[in-house]
C-alpha cells in the first residue's frame, strides 16, 4: 500500500507543475498590457509602470514564473491592487464558506443517494424503484438556482425554519448554526449531483447483482440483504466513487450561482467581484487553489480505489 501511495503522490508533481504553468500564463494571455488593463484607461504612464514593476512584468517570462512560483510555495499569492488585505486572509475568508457548502452538499448527496440507489436496485421494477427513478430524474432536471428560490419561499418565507440568506461562521454560530445557514444552499446545490449518484448507484449495484459469483453466493443460502451488504456493494463501489469524485469537483466549481442566490460570501462572489474590478491577481490565485483542490480530490479517489479493490494496487506495481 505504501508503494501505491508513493507512486500516486509522485505522479502529482508533473501535474502540479503543468498546472502552475497554465495558471501563470493566464495573466499573460490578456490582450495588451495587463497592468494597463487592470488599472483602466484613466491612469498615468507612471502608475502603469509602477504596477508593472510591482507585478514583475518588466522581467523576462522565465524570471517572472520563478518569482511567482517561489512566492506561491512560501504562501505568497501576490497582492490585490484594489483590496488592502493580505491575499491569504482574503481568499481563506471566502474559500471556507465554499468548501463547507461543498462538503455539506456532498454529504447530503451520499447519504441520500447510496441507500436509495441500493434499495432501488434491490426492488428493481417495483413501485419503489420507479418512484426513486422519478425522484432522481427530477433532481437532475430542476436547475439548482430555481430549486433554491423555491426552498427560500417554502422554508424561509412561509415556514420560517431556515434563514433566507446570509452566512455565519462556525466560530460565530457553532456547527449547528453554520449548518442552519448552509442547509438550503447545500440541498439546492447538491440536487443534480444527488440524482446522478442515485442512478449510478442503482445501475452499478444491478450490474453486480447479475454476476456469476453473486448467483453462487445466493445458491449457498445467503439472504438478499446480506448478499448486497457483504458482497455486491463493495464490488459496485468503484464507479460510484468515480461519480462521487466528479460530483465533488462539480459542486466546488458550480457553487457561484447558489452563493449569489443565498448571498453567501464564498469564492464565487469573490471571483465575480474580482472580474468586475479586473483584479487578475486574485482571480489567478483562486484558479490555482481550486485546481489544486481538484487534483487533491483526484488523488484521494485513487487511494480509495486501492483500498476498495486490491487489484488496483497490484496493477500499479
Amino acid at each position: 500500500m505504501k508503494r501505491f501511495i508513493t507512486k500516486r503522490f509522485l505522479g502529482l508533481i508533473p501535474v502540479l507543475f503543468i498546472l502552475s504553468v497554465i495558471v501563470f500564463a493566464f495573466i499573460h494571455l490578456i490582450p495588451g498590457d495587463p497592468a494597463r488593463v487592470m488599472l483602466g484607461d484613466k491612469v498615468t504612464e507612471a502608475e502603469v509602470q509602477a504596477l508593472r514593476e510591482t507585478m514583475h512584468l518588466n522581467d523576462s517570462i522565465p524570471v517572472q514564473y520563478i518569482k511567482w512560483i517561489s512566492g506561491v510555495l512560501r504562501g505568497n499569492f501576490g497582492a490585490s491592487i484594489f483590496i488592502n488585505e493580505n491575499m491569504i486572509v482574503l481568499i481563506r475568508s471566502h474559500l471556507v464558506p465554499t468548501l463547507l457548502l461543498t462538503v455539506y452538499s456532498m454529504a447530503f448527496g451520499i447519504l441520500i443517494a447510496l441507500p436509495l440507489g441500493v434499495f432501488a436496485a434491490y426492488r428493481q421494477g417495483s413501485v419503489f424503484d420507479l418512484s426513486i427513478e422519478g425522484f432522481a430524474m427530477a433532481g437532475i432536471s430542476i436547475p439548482s438556482f430555481l430549486l433554491g428560490l423555491v426552498m427560500i419561499i417554502v422554508f424561509s418565507v412561509k415556514l420560517r425554519i431556515f434563514p433566507s440568506s446570509g452566512y455565519m461562521t462556525i466560530g460565530e454560530a457553532g456547527i449547528f448554526g453554520n449548518l442552519t445557514y448552509l442547509a438550503l444552499p447545500a440541498i439546492a446545490l447538491g440536487s443534480i449531483q444527488t440524482g446522478l449518484l442515485i442512478r449510478m448507484t442503482r445501475s452499478s449495484v444491478l450490474e453486480v447483482l447479475y454476476s456469476d459469483y453473486i448467483r453462487m453466493v445466493r445458491a449457498k443460502g445467503m439472504g438478499d440483504l446480506t448478499v448486497i451488504a457483504k458482497h455486491a456493494l463493495r464490488n459496485a463501489l468503484l464507479p460510484i466513487i468515480t461519480t462521487a469524485g466528479q460530483t465533488m469537483m462539480s459542486l466546488l466549481s458550480g457553487a457561484a450561482v447558489i452563493e449569489s442566490v443565498f448571498n453567501i460570501p464564498g469564492v464565487g462572489q469573490l471571483i465575480i467581484n474580482s472580474v468586475t474590478r479586473r483584479d487578475y491577481e486574485v482571480i489567478q490565485a483562486i484558479i490555482l487553489l481550486i485546481a489544486v483542490i481538484n487534483i487533491i480530490v483526484c488523488f484521494f479517489i485513487d487511494l480509495l480505489y486501492g483500498i476498495v479493490d486490491p487489484r488496483v494496487r497490484l496493477e500499479s506495481h
